[in-house]
């Protein structure tokens, strides 16, 4: 057991460094699939270089679709193996490459490879639910303010690691740092809090350390100074620690201030989630002028209010483009035309802005009255709807399909996740 451990520690640190290998591990008592990068205990990776390569035409490059698809397929197969588990499949249906995966990963499971995942059944089957970044593409235009999403989109995250090099003189253990939420509780307790909040944490944080540090300046008898050595350890970890968020919570400040994203985030979120197509012009208009916006900043509120305004005032995106191309000459408006042909509104399932459908009007009127808590975070993404629907049976199958005859399962698991909800 030894043995099958240190091997477990070993392979664990090559997969961090080493995307996309597949690794089994075996012995008498556990069976692993490693085929995904876990990120924390809700989400993983796959790792797909070019992964834009799937919004192009099949005709284009077949055979590098091929791969793609194929790679997705391992990767999500890889998961269920691991989980013990064999999912339930529906698929986006405006999605050609959804469709596909879906198919693939079904052809997989249930034919070539029934018999690998063939477990004990469970009374509620998983759902593996397949859908197109394109269905929404407004959630990755918008910036971010909880801590874990601020630092991977100011700074960068790649398989929980942060490289901080190109932020200054900061010592060699700290230009790359590890931010995981199984080995650090400060961000394990902060990952999903807002940005003010943090600085607030963070203080606490330094606060608790330099009474630490303190205690530890008192060394008078031999006892203390054994008692040192024994907490040196975590103390040089807490002292890591500390230094590793106050320098990220630093620098993301810095970002804020330099491209004034503060005021640019108040825009975005109109776009996202308010009416009003004059107003949001005008402000979108005067951002376009302001010389402390960055040039990426201005392009993502042009195609912000290209998806919410596109068919509604043409005119005004025509400026829009124009003003764009005057300031910031590096992006090109094609880059936006480009975004609503893939992603505009012809090219979407489900309802992005909660126009049409009654109940999200009501729901918004409720949320209207009650207010607001933090202006910045009133955007939710589709998939929270989406993930809503599911968990009260009400996820349409003309717009998500079921693959093979499972049907009739899949309304039973409808029925039973609704039935849970008034347990």
């Amino acid at each position: 057991m030894v043995l099958v451990s240190a091997v477990r520690d070993y392979i664990n640190r090559m997969l961090q460094d080493i995307s996309g290998m597949k690794v089994l591990i075996l012995d008498s008592h556990t069976e692993f699939y490693a085929d995904f990068v876990a990120i924390d205990t809700y989400h993983f990776a796959l790792n797909v270089p070019s992964n834009h390569i799937y919004m192009l035409p099949a005709v284009v490059d077949p055979s590098n679709l091929q791969h793609f698809c194929d790679r997705v397929v391992d990767g999500i197969a890889a998961i269920f193996l691991a989980l013990k588990r064999r999912p339930i499949i529906r698929y986006q249906r405006t999605s050609d490459i959804a469709k596909r995966i879906a198919q693939e990963t079904a052809k997989l499971m249930y034919q070539q490879e029934s018999g690998l995942f063939d477990f004990r059944r469970t009374e509620i089957s998983p759902l593996l639910l397949v859908v197109d970044r394109r269905d929404d593409p407004v959630t990755p235009l918008l910036n971010q303010w909880t801590y874990q999403a601020m630092v991977h989109e100011l700074i960068g995250i790649q398989d929980n690691k942060v490289d901080l090099r190109n932020i200054g003189k900061l010592p060699q253990d700290q230009q790359e740092v590890v931010l995981s939420s199984e080995q650090d509780a400060f961000f394990k307790a902060n990952m999903y809090e807002n940005f003010g909040d943090i600085g607030m944490n963070i203080k606490q944080l330094v606060d608790e350390f330099q009474q630490i540090a303190k205690s530890n300046q008192n060394i008078q008898t031999i006892e203390d100074m054994a008692k040192f050595v024994d907490n040196y350890p975590e103390y040089r970890k807490m002292q890591g620690n500390v230094s590793k968020h106050v320098t990220l919570v630093t620098e993301m400040s810095k970002i804020v201030e330099e491209r004034k994203l503060m005021l640019v985030s108040q825009t975005e979120q109109d776009l996202a989630c308010n009416g009003g197509q004059v107003a949001a012009f005008e402000a979108v208009t005067n951002l376009l002028s302001n010389e402390r916006i960055s040039d990426i900043d201005r392009l993502r509120l042009v195609m912000l209010y290209a998806l919410r305004y596109e068919k509604e005032s043409p005119v005004q995106l025509m400026q829009l483009f124009n003003k764009l191309a005057s300031q910031s000459p590096k992006y090109k408006p094609g880059l936006v035309q480009f975004l609503l042909k893939q992603a505009g509104v012809d090219k979407r399932t489900g309802d992005l802005y909660g126009n049409w459908d009654l109940l999200n009007i009501a729901r918004n009127m409720a949320r209207g009255l009650k207010g607001v808590e933090n202006v910045y975070t009133q955007h939710q993404p589709l998939l929270f709807q989406t993930m809503e629907s599911i968990s009260k049976g009400r996820l349409k199958d003309v717009d998500y399909p079921f693959v093979g005859n499972h049907f009739q399962q899949g309304r039973f698991v409808a029925l039973i996740t609704v039935s849970f909800q008034w347990v």
